[in-house]
Order: C-alpha cells, then sequence, then structure tokens
C-alpha cells in the first residue's frame, strides 16, 4: 500500500472514500467562492430595489408632505395652480387593466388547455411577447381605432345604450381602445404561464379521472383545472402586473385625458402614460414630486402584484414538482 501510495495511486484513507467525496473535499474553495457570487448578486439586486424605492420616495416628499393622502382621492391636475390629484390617472390604470383581463382571461386559458392537452408542440402564440409596444400601439392608431370609431362603438351604442358603459360619442380613442390592446398584449403571457401550470400537473391525475369514465373535457375540467388553480390565478395576475406597467401602446389609443368617466368610450388617462406624457414637461419642483409619487405608487402596486402572481404560482408548482419527482 506504501508503494501504491509513492506512485500516486493514493493512500489508503483516500481509497477507502467514495470518488465523489474526494472531488467535493478538493473543489470546496470553488463551492465556496461560487456560493459567495450568488448570494452577493441576489443582495445587490436587493439593495438596488431598495435604492430605487427610497430615491423614489425622497423625490416624491414634497408632493406627500403637501397633498398627503388627497393626493390619491382628488382628481383635479392643475400644473399651471400647482394642484395635483392622481385619482383619475389611478382609475384609468385599474379601468384599463381590468378589462383587458376580462378579454384575454378566457382566450388565454382556452389556448393554454389546446396548447397542454391537444397541441403540446405548438408555440407561436407566444411570439405576441416579441411584438414591440410602439407597434401595437401604431397597429391601435391605423385599424383599431378606426374600426371602433365606424364599426364597433355605434353598434354598442345601439344595442346596449341603456348601460352607461357604452353611451357618449363614437371617438374610437378612449377606454376600449385600450382595454383592446392591452389585452393583446397580455395574451401570451398568461398563455404562457397558464401553459406550464397545466403542464406541470402530474400524468396520474388525467390517468385516473380517465380510468374511472371520465371523458376528455371532464378529466381537463376536474382533474386538471382545479389542480392547478391557484397556478392559473397566479398566470393571470401576472397578466396583470404586466397591464398594470404597460405605456406606449396605451399612450397611443386612451385619449390622455385626466377625467373619471363611466362610459368605455371616453377618453381616459393612466399612471403610466401620465408619466410618458408630462415628464419632460413638467417645469416646477412640485410638478416633478408629484409625477415621482405617481410612479411611485405605480412600482408597489405593480411588485405586490407580482409577488403575489409568483406565490401563487409557486404554491402549484411545488406539490407537481414533488409529484412527479
Amino acid at each position: 500500500m506504501a508503494a501504491d501510495s509513492i506512485s500516486g495511486v493514493g493512500t489508503a484513507d483516500e481509497l477507502s472514500l467514495p470518488p465523489r467525496a474526494v472531488t467535493r473535499g478538493r473543489s470546496g474553495l470553488g463551492d465556496r467562492v461560487y456560493r459567495t457570487l450568488i448570494l452577493a448578486s441576489v443582495w445587490l439586486v436587493l439593495v438596488l430595489a431598495a435604492g430605487l424605492v427610497a430615491a423614489l420616495t425622497w423625490e416624491s416628499w414634497a408632493a406627500m408632505r403637501t397633498f398627503g393622502l388627497r393626493f390619491l382621492m382628488t382628481s383635479h391636475w392643475d400644473p399651471v395652480a400647482g394642484e395635483f390629484g392622481a385619482l383619475p390617472f389611478i382609475y384609468g390604470t385599474l379601468v384599463s387593466s381590468l378589462l383587458a383581463l376580462l378579454i384575454a382571461v378566457p382566450l388565454s386559458l382556452g389556448a393554454a388547455i389546446f396548447l397542454a392537452e391537444l397541441a403540446p408542440a405548438a408555440f407561436l402564440i407566444e411570439m405576441l411577447a416579441a411584438v414591440p409596444s410602439v407597434v401595437y400601439g401604431l397597429w391601435g392608431i391605423f385599424v383599431l381605432v378606426p374600426w371602433l370609431r365606424d364599426w364597433v362603438q355605434p353598434a354598442l351604442g345601439r344595442t346596449l345604450g341603456f348601460l352607461p358603459l357604452f353611451q357618449g360619442p363614437p371617438y374610437g380613442i378612449g377606454m376600449l381602445a385600450a382595454g383592446l390592446i392591452l389585452s393583446i398584449m397580455v395574451v401570451p403571457y398568461v398563455t404562457s404561464v397558464s401553459r406550464e401550470v397545466l403542464l406541470a400537473v402530474p400524468g396520474s391525475q388525467r390517468e385516473a379521472a380517465l380510468g374511472l369514465g371520465a371523458t376528455r373535457w371532464e378529466t381537463t375540467r376536474i382533474a386538471v383545472l382545479r389542480y392547478g388553480r391557484s397556478g392559473l390565478i397566479g398566470a393571470i395576475l401576472l397578466g396583470l402586473g404586466r397591464a398594470l406597467g404597460e405605456t406606449m401602446a396605451v399612450t397611443m389609443v386612451i385619449g390622455n385625458r385626466p377625467e373619471i368617466a363611466v362610459s368605455l368610450f371616453a377618453p381616459g388617462y393612466t399612471m403610466a402614460s401620465v408619466l410618458a406624457n408630462e415628464f419632460t414637461e413638467a417645469t416646477s419642483d412640485l410638478y416633478v414630486s408629484a409625477l415621482v409619487e405617481i410612479g411611485l405608487l405605480l412600482l408597489v402596486v405593480t411588485v405586490l402584484v407580482n409577488g403575489l402572481a409568483r406565490l401563487l404560482v409557486w404554491s402549484v408548482g411545488g406539490p407537481a414538482r414533488g409529484a412527479r419527482g
């Protein structure tokens, strides 16, 4: 054995250890360096996020001190008089995003079920996510808005004009156009995440339902959709976070008028749109501070929605991975 040690074969202790244990001991320094770099990267992201929130809070402190909660509950926006209320922008952001979800969610879930259960090799719908938002905006101006103005809004006014949602002149631009543009942009995100959630459902769920005599649709509805319910809700919330932060396409078709109107035909405004339109035109420190406070509010809402969505997706992905393992 001594001769073996001298010839480079290894000592008796090394030969008695498994090869993986010897390798782990020799590469311990590399593992520690790798772990340190990964932890440093994580903390760097957290520090940058905290710095962003701190900077926005500092820059918006003048508006917070001047208006307080009144900033979130009033609708008067007059930069000349120095009066700022963010309620029209909050209203426009919520209404356009919820309208987009009402249109996009049924389409997205249907597409996800088709891709996961019937055509798992199709990915064309996800290519919509690669289209720049300004292209959607241009398409909305030259195609969608004239179509809404000449055909859709007059028809809705004649048939459903007794409802406040469909009253008023058919401008074409407005909340309805913004909701339609957002729904098209949200569909690939909700579809992609929903498809991954459905694919994470264990195959034994489907086999058990089919073995009990369920049809294909009953298997999907009972064994698949019910199992991945929380993950699908998370996918919808991810789509909501995408819709809340969209800027260019919505700015080009919503009309950009800081008023609260019940009708979907009326122009509106969103938090992202007012930042894109007015930040470069802000002439006073209070004006800039009010716009930065709107940006801070948009950041907080988007982070909360995305965090909740990630939590729901993880809650369904964890048990599914464990079952497959």
